[in-house]
């Protein structure tokens, strides 16, 4: 079994290297505030050797075989399946997600890794074009874009970080990447421990691990980098789509969410109270897809508040090492302000406190408040923290309308007894996938995976992944000589 803090350092071109800045980072458990392991970060200068590593060996992994690239994603898989209790608490206590999370995070890890294995044989021809010109062959390639650079969040760090690296990886091309600071073992160290073990050749896959004021846009500037893939906060998305549209660099943003949870007035209160209680609550509500929104139309509107609440008060809340635990902790204490503070706000605001969470160290008990208003601050907000948000809908048209009075477009979901109504109502959400008699929280590698307006730009998941991570390029071959006008 792996003891993952024993690797604190970056993997670069092959190699654990340590970081040559004068700044470290101390990695702490965010139950109980203790120091995991101590990170010396990686300077600019070693951005630098990374990206030239990979653009350097990028050339070698695109001659591989198809076959030679799948080997390398069974291996990896292999490792993570064979050191799974280690990984599992790693997530545990790295990023105060509960067991089930670290079980359901690797289960999705691996299933990217499986998917991978269906399109690993994309590259090379992939069709050939009639040509209007006689004796003209038209023949279109599948290539790869060259160097990857990933920037992975602290939520989902290692399931976020593998659904970037692996179709890279898988159809040719190598990976300069940087995971979270405050999640570098789950979402760095453990993915290079894997890929090491699989023999993948030195410089394909490269880790920092370091952080902004260090490296500062050196991840998207850099001239090998051919696409930029992040997965983060709008914010932050929106600054590096700006800086990459410049350099004409393509892109691969998932972003925030804002995800309504609509229930009509046709829906079973009961199941829809057991699939919101999850899809709000599942990791203290730190999911870009987590339901933001709880819009009930006014005829169940009563119903849904007291069985919600009810099922909401009895969650098991704190160490997440217990297995029964439901809500851990917030990540860091920023994040357990920002929570609190959004408490406060909407109470200001007129809502009405159903169950009013406290904050004890970086935990923060559940929260339900009742009659609140869809464009208030707060529900206009990514809330990132286990507070629920219950809106009245004077009709299953305006909960549609409320739905869509948002900049976010991630994921969304409606409950109805009329499967056909809700078929209907779902194409009329903005947002990349709506769920219909189902939570928001749902994710497959061969799905596609993406947001609408401010929740990101591309999609995730086979086949539509494939065309993001590769190029097309034209060859056309005139058989014989043709005659020009001129």
């Amino acid at each position: 079994m792996e003891h993952f803090e024993e690797y604190n350092k970056s993997f670069i071109n092959g190699e654990w290297i340590e970081g040559t800045s004068v700044q470290t980072y101390k990695n702490k458990n965010p139950y109980d505030d203790s120091t995991i392991v101590t990170f010396k970060l990686a300077a600019k200068e070693q951005l630098e050797e990374a990206f030239h590593a990979a653009n350097k060996a990028q050339t070698g992994w695109a001659k591989s075989s198809a076959e030679e690239r799948k080997e390398v994603i069974r291996k990896a898989a292999d490792y993570l399946k064979s050191n799974k209790e280690e990984v599992v608490q790693t997530i545990v206590k790295e990023s105060g997600g509960t067991i089930l999370k670290g079980n359901v995070e690797l289960g999705l890890t691996l299933e990217v890794m499986e998917e991978a294995l269906n399109y690993a044989d994309q590259l090379g021809e992939i069709k050939e074009i009639p040509s209007s010109i006689e004796d003209k062959v038209n023949k279109v390639y599948r290539l790869p874009l060259g160097v990857i650079s990933s920037i992975s969040p602290f939520n989902f760090p290692m399931n976020l970080s593998m659904r970037t690296i692996i179709p890279a990886i898988a159809l040719g091309n190598s990976v300069v990447h940087k995971p979270d600071i405050q999640v570098g073992l789950i979402g760095g160290v453990i993915l290079a421990k894997a890929f090491e073990h699989a023999g993948l050749p030195k410089g394909v896959f490269n880790m920092l691990l370091t952080d902004i004021p260090e490296i500062g846009d050196g991840m998207i500037t850099n001239p090998h980098a051919q696409l930029i893939s992040f997965t983060g906060s709008t914010a932050v998305g929106k600054h590096i789509g700006e800086i990459a549209g410049r350099n004409l660099k393509r892109t691969a943003l998932e972003l925030g969410g804002n995800s309504p949870f609509v229930v009509l007035s046709d829906a079973d209160v009961n199941q829809a109270v057991n699939a919101a209680v999850f899809g709000k609550f599942v990791h203290q509500g730190q999911i870009c897809m987590s339901i933001n929104r709880l819009i009930i139309h006014r005829d169940k509107y009563e119903e849904f508040a007291k069985k919600f609440t009810e099922k909401v008060r009895a969650l098991r809340v704190g160490d997440p090492n217990d297995p029964h635990t439901v809500i851990g902790p917030l990540i860091n204490q920023q994040q357990a302000d920002k929570a609190v503070s959004f408490m406060e706000k909407v109470k200001e605001n007129g809502a009405e406190p159903l169950l009013e969470g406290k904050l004890k160290g970086r935990v923060l008990s559940p929260s339900v408040f009742k009659n609140v208003k869809n464009r208030d601050e707060v529900a206009q907000s990514e809330l990132f923290a286990p507070i629920g948000l219950l809106i009245k809908a004077d009709s299953d048209q305006e909960a549609i309308d409320m739905a869509n009075d948002s900049r976010g477009g991630l994921s969304s979901a409606i409950f109805t007894s009329d499967l056909d109504k809700g078929a209907m109502l779902a194409l009329k959400i903005d947002a990349g996938m709506t769920h219909i008699n189902d939570q928001t929280v749902n994710d497959a590698p061969n799905i596609p995976f993406g947001g609408n307006k401010e929740s990101g730009v591309g999609r995730f998941g086979n086949p539509w992944v494939v065309d993001e991570f590769t190029s097309m390029k034209w060859v056309s071959i005139q058989n014989k000589e043709r005659m020009f006008p001129f």
